[in-house]
């Protein structure tokens, strides 16, 4: 070698692959190929599964008889607790007679009805409103009942109405079991032909606190 000659660099030797042999190229990879598809198995086909799958409608309905039979069972609960938890009648009444009257100096007519109240309940019955309706073919007219302290005045003017009794009045108590009887006076616009042939008749009685009270003439005309 020539004094000033530079050495060569030994070549760096390349470590081999883990696992590959020293002087073994190492295989390339293998390109991957298409999964070959399922074949349906004739004998699953014929054969279904031995189990149901959850979320059906054949695992996820109860059975029929257990629910009608539970539904007829509420069903009943709710009728009996209905039936016992009802509006019970706080009064019973009758109408006892009707009397009309219109004098011919007078343009309206004047209608008295006897009444007769009985407080079945078991609180003392308060009278909040009184009124009388009839009922003919040319339609319904009501009129709330005349003030007691008013009737001396109209039966003056109505003669003929006089001794029927005493009105029933606003406020009036009646205890339970008590019957208490009376009259109610009202003015309609209706002749004495309309009166005769009416369909009805009733007398509306309007306690505080609890339904009113309705009471039918079961004696009267054309019905």
């Amino acid at each position: 070698m020539a004094e000033n000659e530079i050495p060569p660099k030994p070549e760096q030797e390349i470590p081999p692959t883990p696992g590959t042999p020293e002087n073994e190229t190492p295989p390339e990879p293998a390109t991957p190929e298409a999964a070959p598809k399922p074949v349906a198995s004739e004998t699953t086909a014929a054969h279904p599964p031995a189990y149901d799958e959850f979320g059906t409608a054949k695992r996820s309905l109860p059975p029929v008889a257990p629910v009608a039979i539970a539904i007829v069972l509420v069903a009943l609960v709710v009728g009996i607790i209905a039936y016992t938890q009802r509006a019970k009648p706080v009064a019973q009444g009758s109408i006892d007679g009707v009397w009309f009257s219109q004098p011919a100096d007078l343009p309206s007519p004047m209608i008295v009805i006897a009444v007769t109240l009985r407080n079945v309940g078991e609180k003392t019955l308060y009278i909040k409103d009184l009124k009388a309706s009839v009922k003919t073919e040319q339609g319904d007219q009501s009129d709330e009942a005349a003030a007691a302290s008013d009737y001396d005045r109209y039966l003056m003017a109505y003669p003929d109405l006089a001794g029927h009794g005493r009105p029933l009045k606003v406020e009036m108590k009646i205890p339970p079991g008590a019957e208490q009887k009376g009259t109610v006076m009202v003015s309609l616009p209706i002749t004495q032909q309309q009166f005769d042939a009416r369909r009805d008749l009733t007398v509306t009685i309007d306690p505080y606190d609890q339904n009113p009270i309705v009471l039918h003439d079961q004696s009267g005309a054309a019905k």
